[in-house]
């Protein structure tokens, strides 16, 4: 089974909206565990517009399953990711000022920086991934940083499905294969929602992990939190 973790940045969001706790993050991260998620997804960005570093802290301790973080490796970042020592750090390309990620990265041109920081993470026993569009040269230079996965950009394959292009899935599943045979695990995350994530799972091999957040909020806003993460489940069997 593909393992969910869900992004919590929206109800970082919510909160941070009203200046108080509430919705309380932390009890809202142990609620979306108990009903079944396998893990946890934060993205801190420099101005801690929706999830703050001291979030990032505190869930170190509330935790269960598995905590991972993304971002762009600016020092601030690897410094916060050193000392909460999440299981997973998904390094992410986004400029301060992104509204949220929107490519991956050149893993040919950033390879030396790349393999520079994932050695830090590393020794400290952090699995690392690299945030990469489906193309399959991106994915055989993230093999040569030492990273331990990748995750693959979706947003693409997310239009592609809503226009009814069912050919869009191609470059993922041709991105997995690669990656799977250079030893590199498979995760994938961004615009992947109820709608797509069944045909998703269903033709890219070897997928271990989706980080899904925007979509999961807010088609619980309608349908139940529990009651999403389960509809999300059934689908990654």
């Amino acid at each position: 089974m593909t393992k969910l973790s869900v992004n919590v940045n929206k109800i970082a969001t919510l909160r941070n909206s009203r200046g108080g706790n509430v919705p309380d993050l932390l009890k809202v991260v142990a609620d979306i565990e108990d009903f079944g998620a396998q893990g946890i997804t934060i993205h801190p960005r420099p101005d801690e517009r929706h999830i703050r570093y001291e979030d990032a802290r505190k869930l170190r301790d509330v935790v269960t399953t598995e905590l991972n973080i993304e971002g762009n490796p600016i020092d601030k970042f690897i410094d916060l990711v050193l000392e909460v020592q999440p299981a997973q750090v998904t390094l992410v390309p986004d400029s301060p000022d992104a509204i949220t990620s929107n490519a991956g990265w050149n893993t040919i041109t950033h390879k030396d920086f790349l393999k520079e920081v994932i050695g830090v993470f590393k020794e400290k026993n952090i699995r690392t991934s690299i945030f990469v569009d489906p193309e399959t040269s991106m994915v055989a230079g993230a093999a040569k940083t030492g990273a331990d996965r990748i995750e693959l950009y979706t947003e693409q394959y997310a239009r592609d499905y809503e226009a009814g292009n069912m050919h869009g899935i191609q470059p993922f599943i041709e991105a997995a294969n690669i990656a799977y045979e250079l030893g590199l695990g498979i995760n994938a995350g961004h615009d992947l929602s109820l709608r797509n994530i069944k045909y998703f799972k269903d033709h890219v091999s070897n997928l271990l992990e989706v980080s899904i957040g925007h979509a999961l909020i807010c088609e619980s806003l309608y349908l139940g939190l529990e009651n999403v993460i389960n509809m999300y489940l059934h689908r990654l069997k």
